[in-house]
Formats: C-alpha cells, sequence, structure tokens
C-alpha cells in the first residue's frame, strides 16, 4: 500500500523572488474546508482534515505545490450539515463566502499557473464555489489556466459505494456517517472518539422543512450512521479518491519546479 504523504512542496515556502519561475507549467493544489459540527465522536476539523490530506497525497503523487487551506465555510444547513443547533460551527454567509472566494480566486489567477486543482470538503461550499468560479471565468481571469474544482465525494465510483456502503443514504446525509468517519480513523485517528451514533432515519436530499426538529433530523448532529466504521476502510476510500483525482488530472501540465536552497 502507498505511503500516505506528509512533507510535499508548498506554494507558502516560496520566496516572492521565486514565484515568477515557479509558476511556470505549475499545478497549484487548494483544499478548501470548513469547521462545524460532527456529531459526539468526531472533531470540528474534519471537513478541513479530509480534503487537506487529500491534497497533499495529489500533490505528491501528481505533482504541484500545495496552497494553504482555507478552512471556514458556508452555513451548515439541518438537512445536509446538522445545521447550528449544535455548538461549533463558524460560518460565512453566503453572500460574503462568494465575494471572499471570488477574491482568493483573482489572486491566485494573477500568479499564471497552468492548473488550478480546488479540493471541497464541506457540502454547503460547493454551489457557492462553483459559483465564485464562474465570477472569475466571465471576467476571463484565467485565461491560460485550467481550473478544476470538485467535492471529494463526487469522485466516489457507484460501484466502490456498492461494495462498500450498502446502505448507502446519500451524500447530503453522510455527515458525520460511515465514510467521514472512516476516513477520520484513517487520517486522524487521535482525534476519533469511541462512540458510533446511528441515525435511522437520514433526511431526504432537497427538502427543508422548518421551523426544525433537530431530534428528528439527526442523531445529535449524525444526520446517518458511523456503525461499522473502520481505518481500513478509510484507507481503502482515501486511496481510491486519490486515484480518481490522478486520473481526472491525467499528467500535470509539468511538475512544480524545486526550490532552490
Amino acid at each position: 500500500m502507498r505511503q500516505r504523504a506528509t512533507n510535499v512542496p508548498r506554494y507558502g515556502d516560496l520566496t516572492s523572488a521565486q514565484v515568477r519561475q515557479a509558476m511556470d507549467g505549475a499545478t497549484l493544489v487548494w483544499p478548501v474546508g470548513g469547521l462545524e459540527q460532527h456529531g459526539p465522536h468526531l472533531p470540528l476539523s474534519v471537513d478541513m482534515d479530509i480534503p487537506d490530506a487529500l491534497a497533499r497525497q495529489v500533490v505528491a503523487e501528481a505533482g504541484g505545490l500545495l496552497l494553504p487551506g482555507q478552512p471556514f465555510s458556508a452555513r451548515s444547513l439541518p438537512q445536509s450539515g446538522g445545521g447550528l443547533h449544535f455548538p461549533g460551527t463558524v460560518h460565512i454567509g453566503g453572500s460574503t463566502f462568494i465575494d471572499y472566494l471570488t477574491d482568493c480566486l483573482t489572486s491566485l489567477a494573477r500568479l499564471g499557473p497552468a492548473r488550478l486543482v480546488v479540493v471541497n470538503g464541506h457540502y454547503e461550499n460547493e454551489g457557492l464555489l462553483f459559483e465564485a468560479i464562474d465570477e472569475c471565468a466571465q471576467a476571463t481571469l484565467f485565461p491560460e489556466t485550467e481550473v478544476l474544482a470538485f467535492s471529494w465525494w463526487s469522485l466516489v465510483a457507484e460501484e466502490w459505494l456498492h461494495e462498500h456502503v450498502p446502505h448507502f443514504p446519500g451524500w447530503h446525509a453522510e455527515h458525520a456517517g460511515l465514510t467521514e468517519t472512516s476516513l477520520m480513523m484513517y487520517l486522524r485517528p487521535d482525534t476519533v472518539r469511541a462512540e458510533r451514533p446511528s441515525h435511522d432515519a437520514p433526511p431526504p436530499a432537497g427538502v427543508y422543512r422548518h421551523p426544525v426538529d433537530v431530534d428528528e433530523i439527526s442523531d445529535r448532529g449524525v444526520l446517518s450512521s458511523a456503525v461499522g466504521a473502520s481505518a481500513e476502510l478509510g484507507e481503502r476510500l482515501f486511496r481510491h479518491l486519490v486515484d480518481g483525482v490522478v486520473d481526472l488530472l491525467g499528467k500535470p501540465p509539468r511538475d512544480a519546479l524545486p526550490m532552490s536552497t
């Protein structure tokens, strides 16, 4: 089994004098996550930890430079993230989040990399992230840069789910469930508590009812079930995701140039 990457080339380690040369043909990989409740058994950092680890591994295997992760996110919603009824979530309002992402993307566009890869780890970020990228595209900010953005769960093949998660509730309800718990048991086992909450009636996708009945929606913020999670399943899923990203990228435009010492 391949080793997980820890020390990879990072954009933040460049000096200003190195940036122009380093961007020539480079791939920048940007993990975008969140800081929100994930039930009684997982840390608040799940939505940042997973895309950050995936981005690191992609840089290690496909080349590029790792950008610092964006740790804050759009609002957690009751039927997809457990909502704000449980302490710990730090969020940015939707319109502000779009403006923030657009400003970040505008700054990145000025660098002129060959490819920008955005790895999202928070469910409610997705539409806002894509809207921000569209705003940049309309302004032709990336005339020579390929921009590829995705949420990690979008790369999980249906065949993999059928084999490993037979009672899959849908990604909107997988919040703090089997897949996230397994990934965290593999990536950061020291942060995973022993409890495995289960919720037998995951909320339907795209249906919102207010006022919210917190007990009906989730089990302490868990929308489906974490029962059966394991580090082994997490490792298999992580490798499946890495392979999916590498296949999606194909051969990178050019490996990141080594930093001079």
